[in-house]
């Protein structure tokens, strides 16, 4: 991996800018250059929010992410927002629990995850996010368990570690899909 242009997006409340932030942290652990810039709207839960993240070997020069490599869309707004911006051979990861058509595109590789329904299957209602994540690392190649679990580590604080082990089965559930 050189540079990757990551674009996360759905509605406040999804987890999108812990996803973001459980992306480039993993990056950072890895000796990458890593930036992460969050984006939500004024009402926060229920609002709009996405994120840039871009992991990469090199400096990053900005960390406006306009034409993602990937783009995770949680909500059908993100899809029909950030569809067209995805740079040609790119990959499109949704949550087709929420999302109800599929993408447009046929010059991209597109994922639909039914995210927020295997999370309530499975119990860690809150977790859409993190099996989304676990299948982007897989798709890229970048699934290894034991370096997700330490970032895990970093990312969630230590008075809320009982999470550890359910975002960690949430992330394996979508990297086996």
């Amino acid at each position: 991996m050189s540079t990757k242009q990551i674009l996360l997006s759905g509605f406040g409340g999804q987890g999108i800018l812990f996803a973001g932030k459980m992306l480039a942290y993993k990056g950072m652990m890895e000796d990458k250059n890593v930036s992460w810039l969050p984006s939500y709207g004024p009402e926060m839960r229920g609002g709009t929010a996405s994120c840039s993240v871009i992991v990469s070997d090199e400096a990053v020069g900005s960390p406006i992410v306009s034409n993602p490599d990937v783009l995770v869309a949680m909500n059908l707004p993100s899809l029909d927002r950030f569809e067209d911006s995805v740079v040609p051979g790119g990959m499109i990861f949704y949550d087709s629990s929420l999302v109800e058509r599929p993408v447009k595109r046929s010059d991209v590789v597109a994922y639909p995850i039914p995210a927020t329904k295997l999370a309530g299957e499975n119990g860690f209602s809150t977790l859409a996010n993190m099996i989304l994540v676990g299948k982007i690392l897989q798709a890229l190649g970048e699934f290894d368990e034991e370096k997700v679990l330490n970032t895990l580590n970093k990312v969630i604080p230590p008075k809320r570690a009982e999470m550890i082990e359910a975002n960690m089965k949430a992330m394996k559930l979508g990297a086996e899909l």
